[in-house]
């Protein structure tokens, strides 16, 4: 009896799977997301195979709502055509004749120095007098095969710099490490052979990128072995070597700990674990300091190991700190030994959206602001053009470099992912509208953004068109351009993650601006002193990092996404190109 029972029960049940395979298609499984290429879609049930019935589900949360502009109406779209688009290669070309026209300037008018000074045709040193912009420009050469830039900066640094290194006076730990030292080690592992590279490449051989890194390493290291605390001196006299604080005594907390990307891959490459030792004592101290929901102030001491005041923000002094507890992690390819960093990380971005972030009036757009005067303070609506880096961080700490296609089909996303994935979206677009708010076009290097609490009239950014003219407040000292990199950063780490073609869109009209505007005829481009004003008058200024960071995030946005693809490096902060360990050969 109770056989019969059994098999009565197990027909009536795979009828009635079958019945609901056939029939039920009109309404919809609210707990399971699908990715498509620029967002997320509702699986229909009609669509479900009879295989998913006994699947477990999956461990991510319901899908935030999609930004219906420009997400939904990609669906489908097909990456590598996208990649093969001719508007998009002949796009990138573009980039590349902007790279040559910058580096034609400096070469003609400011080889050897620092940096260059378009307007009157001269060069200057503001970084110590190691050529910084040669340094700077080598890798952004190297990957866009422009082979005549990469013999001559080779060149120079093979003829010059060792010498230069051995003659300096004092230079800044931080700026020489991310822009010198930086920008030889990723020639090294560009230039390398053994690393893949085409075995005909020009300029010296790699070694000479590597022992002038060295060199200058050694002489660094005095910063951290000079100071009575985990945190460095950052002042350094190289021909000494020598080291000593600030005139005031204290140190930028981004500047302290954004120089163990460098220092970790020196020790990889070298077989000389001291430049790790040093380095990451830094984060392995301010592990231990107090903080406020993982976020600390810009200042601490190197006498005392403390920090120095309670300014709170993620702009100047702030920035690069949070970025490099994530890259670090990913650079040491998520050992156990690193997992604090990532945990310092999650509790900061989690600060930072509890904290920091607030939405403008009247349009509604996401940004963050700064706790000038500690956590139980009033909080300031100023974000500086530097904060535009975080869009791009929070998008790489959700996918960890993977597209997001591929994060949620190995459901690698939990709900955190999705929340600092959402916000890197909103922001990105808030970096964007810092740009298209204005006459020129390009951004400021601060904003305001109008508030309940903050408002002030007749200082918008010259744009009337603009939907967003009365969310975002230019003030008069803030209206100057730098050559800035930070928003196209995101937009290239934003369309790499996403590939929603939007974000090439942006950096295509940012780019635009920067030829309309910053373009000088006889070499270079140089720096603006108002953005709001057209036509702008020229400061006479072309940052390395416009060469360095600028040009190359956009000649990557507008590449295939195999080169430098982001599972197998990650970009120092000055976008010099590292290799994340046991991926990328090492050299």
């Amino acid at each position: 009896m109770s056989c019969s029972t059994g098999k009565f029960l197990l027909l009536l049940m795979i009828f009635g799977v079958a019945y609901l395979m056939l029939t039920h298609t009109s309404s919809t499984t609210d707990g399971l997301v699908k990715s498509s290429k620029n967002g997320t879609e509702h699986i229909k049930s009609g669509s479900i195979r009879f295989g998913n019935i006994f699947r477990k589900p999956p461990r991510l949360p319901p899908q935030l709502p999609p930004d219906e502009k420009g997400s939904r109406g990609n669906i489908g779209l097909d990456h590598k055509k996208l990649n093969s688009d001719p508007k998009w290669i002949a796009r990138q070309q573009n980039v590349k004749k902007a790279f040559i026209h910058a580096w034609s300037g400096y070469k003609k008018y400011a080889m050897g120095y620092d940096e260059l000074m378009p307007v009157s045709k001269q060069g200057v040193d503001g970084l110590g007098g190691l050529g910084a912009t040669i340094v700077d420009a080598l890798d952004t050469a190297m990957i866009m095969g422009a082979d005549e830039v990469v013999s001559e900066a080779g060149l120079w640094i093979e003829t010059h710099l060792s010498n230069k290194i051995n003659q300096t006076g004092q230079v800044n730990l931080f700026e020489t490490t991310i822009r010198v030292l930086g920008g030889l080690l990723s020639a090294y592992h560009l230039s390398s052979v053994e690393n893949g590279m085409d075995p005909t490449h020009k300029g010296p051989k790699p070694v000479v990128y590597l022992e002038t890194a060295k060199n200058l390493a050694d002489r660094l290291l005095t910063g951290f072995t000079s100071s009575p605390t985990a945190i460095p001196f950052g002042d350094i006299v190289l021909r000494d070597p020598s080291a000593h604080p600030a005139p005031d005594g204290l140190s930028s907390t981004s500047e302290v700990s954004t120089l163990q990307l460098e220092f970790n891959y020196l020790s990889s490459v070298s077989g000389d674990p001291k430049y790790t030792v040093e380095s990451m004592k830094v984060l392995e101290h301010i592990q231990t300091l107090p903080k406020v929901e993982g976020l600390i102030p810009i200042f601490i001491s190197p006498s005392t190991g403390e920090f120095a005041g309670e300014n709170i923000r993620l702009g100047s002094r702030g920035d690069s700190y949070y970025e490099y507890l994530l890259k670090i992690w990913l650079q040491k390819n998520r050992e156990s030994n690193f997992t604090y960093l990532r945990d310092m990380y999650e509790e900061a971005m989690k600060g930072v959206r509890h904290r920091l972030v607030q939405k403008s009036i009247p349009n509604g757009l996401v940004f963050v602001g700064e706790l000038p005067f500690g956590a139980d303070s009033s909080f300031s609506s100023k974000m500086d053009h530097l904060v535009c880096f975080l869009p791009g961080t929070l998008a790489l700490g959700a996918t960890k470099g993977l597209t997001k296609e591929e994060a949620m089909k190995n459901n690698m996303l939990n709900f955190e992912d999705l929340e600092n994935l959402k916000l890197a979206e909103d922001l990105a677009k808030t970096c964007f509208e810092m740009y298209s708010v204005t006459s020129t076009g390009l951004a400021p290097e601060i904003a305001y953004f109008h508030t309940k609490e903050f408002s002030e009239g007749g200082l918008d950014g010259g744009n009337k068109s603009s939907e967003y003219m009365n969310d975002i407040i230019i003030k008069p000292a803030d209206r100057h351009n730098l050559l800035r990199p930070e928003t196209v950063e995101s937009l290239f780490f934003l369309y790499r993650i996403t590939e929603d073609p939007k974000y090439r869109e942006w950096g295509w009209q940012i780019f635009e601006a920067f030829e309309k505007y910053t373009r000088v005829d006889t070499g270079g481009y140089s720096s603006l002193d108002d953005v709001t004003s057209v036509p702008p008058h020229k400061r006479d200024k072309m940052e390395t990092f416009f060469l360095g960071e600028t040009l190359k995030y956009l000649y990557l946005l507008f590449g295939d996404s195999s080169v430098i693809p982001l599972d197998k490096f990650v970009f120092n902060t000055e976008a010099h190109p590292i290799p994340i360990e046991g991926t990328a050969k090492m050299g």
